[in-house]
């Protein structure tokens, strides 16, 4: 019986480094990622108060309350996005890279 050479495929090679982050270590990311989000709506909505307190122009209070109401639903959405894709490691593929010629005679090694 003769193997169509096509339909022969080497086998998969896994690395160490494929392995995905801990889901304890991904949760802990996406925590901290949403509290920080969560600190910069505070910021902006005690930053429309002083603004409207202060005599600020109407326009900058206004654009930090509508931040401040913006950005839970954007930190949600982050925060649920899922876990972080990661680059994978790549091996150089030998048979493509070019070699330069060995001039002269090899050293020798004696013992």
């Amino acid at each position: 019986m003769k193997v169509n050479p096509r339909h022969h495929r080497e086998p998969a090679v896994y690395t160490v480094t494929d392995a995905p982050r801990p889901m304890s270590e991904d949760i802990g990311y996406r925590q901290r990622r949403y509290l920080m989000s969560m600190g910069v709506r505070t910021i902006c909505f005690l930053g429309a108060v002083v603004a409207a307190v202060a005599g600020a122009p109407w326009w900058l209070a206004v654009l930090m309350v509508v931040a401040a109401a913006v950005l839970p639903y954007v930190a949600v959405i982050f925060a649920n996005g899922g876990r972080e894709p990661t680059a994978s490691a790549t091996f150089d593929d030998r048979s493509q890279r070019e070699q330069k010629p060995v001039s002269g005679q090899r050293p020798e090694i004696r013992s």
